[in-house]
């Protein structure tokens, strides 16, 4: 029996590390979170690290002591930001766990498209956190919420500006299924909305999730954003759904929809949605992630819109954090060590 060196570069809680190393007396585990914080500051963007690093975070040890824990490494537990170069610096390093959820997050390192096995954490997050978001942010322009801060600044009420709608009876698109999207249908159901929902991999004949009308293949999604008043993105961002909200399928979408985004940035064309707001084609734009959104602050025209409500993706926080990252990351550490088949790995071709 070999032991096994399993570093994080996460930062973790004492009852994680217990976790990890209870899997298997030959895990050996260094906890090395936090340490890297000044590489990342020097690397990514000055946007990034005010975002995600303490601003006293500089990191821990040399540089040279940082490449001995890399080197040794044949299993990494990371998280958001890390280092770009992991893969040039970890010679023995066999398997990656991405702590998020969302594979685009690698697209900057060297992990991507390498040898390495690598998994993330899809549909552990803090899923029912995101989904009330969607929900609260449909919420928001459906029951015209934002007309109070505009009247508030106009020091007057302009009654006639606030034309609620009912929710109960309307149809939510759920553009991708899976953890997250599997929780808004099934909040979107309880309000007493017709759900409808693409997946990638949806099969014929499988049982609907829960809430959820009808689940469909993607090419189908024109037909499904036809006949839905309210529109939630909750898929992966890849090669596929780059743009995948264009000037097409937001002119196929209902006159007066809402439109949420709790995916990534990238999904939606932000001209064509812009274009789409300034025709009034679109009733409201909710965004918990835009183009860049690591790099700068968001379009000013999409910011000062108030159809447009904008937060610095929160979407996952909450006083509960339900996040089942590392148990992801045990089971999948327990399948590794007996050769068996990983939860979550990305398949590079597909994206995630």
């Amino acid at each position: 029996m070999r032991d096994v060196n399993v570093l994080s570069i996460q930062r973790i809680s004492a009852a994680d590390r217990e976790r990890i190393a209870a899997v298997d007396p030959r895990i050996r585990l260094t906890d090395a979170g936090g340490w890297f914080d000044g590489e990342i500051r020097a690397t990514w963007p000055a946007f990034t690290a005010a975002r995600y690093l303490a601003p006293d975070a500089n990191g821990q040890g040399t540089r040279a002591e940082r490449d001995r824990l890399l080197a040794e490494a044949e299993v990494i537990l990371g998280g958001w930001p890390f280092p770009l170069d992991l893969r040039a610096r970890a010679p023995k390093l066999k398997w990656f766990h991405q702590r998020p959820a969302g594979a685009s997050n690698l697209l900057r390192g060297d992990l991507w498209g390498s040898d390495v096995t690598v998994t993330t954490s899809r549909g552990a997050g803090n899923t029912l956190a995101m989904a009330e978001y969607a929900i609260a942010g449909l919420l928001h322009f459906a029951k015209v919420l934002h007309r109070a801060a505009i009247d508030r600044d106009a020091g007057a009420f302009d009654h006639r500006a606030y034309r609620p709608l009912l929710v109960a009876g309307k149809t939510l698109c759920v553009i991708g299924a899976g953890g997250i999207g599997r929780e808004v249908g099934r909040l979107g159901a309880a309000l007493g909305m017709r759900v409808l929902g693409t997946r990638r991999q949806a099969a014929p004949g499988a049982p609907l999730p829960d809430g959820f009308a009808r689940l469909a293949a993607p090419d189908a999604l024109e037909a499904l954003l036809a006949e839905s008043d309210f529109v939630a993105v909750c898929c992966q961002w890849t090669p596929e759904t780059t743009r995948l909200i264009d000037a097409r399928r937001l002119a196929a979408m209902k006159p007066g929809a809402i439109l949420v985004n709790v995916a990534r940035g990238e999904i939606l064309d932000e001209a064509a949605v812009a274009d789409a707001l300034q025709s009034g084609h679109l009733r409201g734009l909710v965004l918990d992630v835009y183009v860049g959104e690591f790099e700068h602050p968001p379009p000013s025209a999409l910011w000062r819109d108030p159809r447009v409500l904008v937060t610095p993706h929160v979407s996952g926080a909450s006083d509960q954090n339900r996040h089942g990252a590392i148990e992801v990351f045990c089971d999948n550490l327990r399948a590794y060590l007996d050769g068996r088949p990983m939860r979550n790995v990305i398949d590079w071709a597909v994206g995630y």
